[in-house]
């Protein structure tokens, strides 16, 4: 997942602020943007990256959709937010850390899985130690 950002609205100028805040955290500009079926990202593209290509197409952005589900269940969980800038708090953290402990498991054996998990969970005890100090 590259980044969640809540708006109220779908339209040109959330698209364009939320493209805005992807190209930042990027090193390069991108060679082609997927994104789904909403206009509005049109507008956007076209203000910030005129000469990128840009497909929207239904099935083309299931990967992103299918990496948004761990915020959507949270969401259902906790009986939805209570506000917007609560969930803005909650996925900034969330999705970074669901990143690092989300392994694909179906393409790798058990021992590289449990070697990635070891790392991963080191990679964390040193964060949180970071964060106690």
């Amino acid at each position: 997942m590259l980044d969640v950002l809540v708006q109220s609205r779908r339209n040109a100028e959330a698209a364009w602020r939320l493209m805005r805040k992807l190209l930042k955290a990027q090193s390069h500009a991108p060679r082609i943007i997927i994104t789904d079926k909403l206009r509005s990202y049109d507008a956007a593209k076209a203000k910030i990256m005129p000469g990128v290509e840009h497909r929207s197409h239904k099935g083309l952005n299931n990967r992103a959709e299918n990496s948004h589900q761990p915020t959507r269940r949270r969401e259902r969980i906790m009986k939805r937010f209570k506000s917007r800038r609560h969930l803005q708090r909650f996925v900034s953290i969330h999705d970074p850390i669901a990143n690092l402990f989300h392994i694909p498991r179906h393409d790798i054996p058990s021992n590289h899985h449990r070697e990635l998990r070891a790392a991963a969970m080191q990679m964390w005890n040193e964060i949180a130690q970071l964060a106690l100090a």
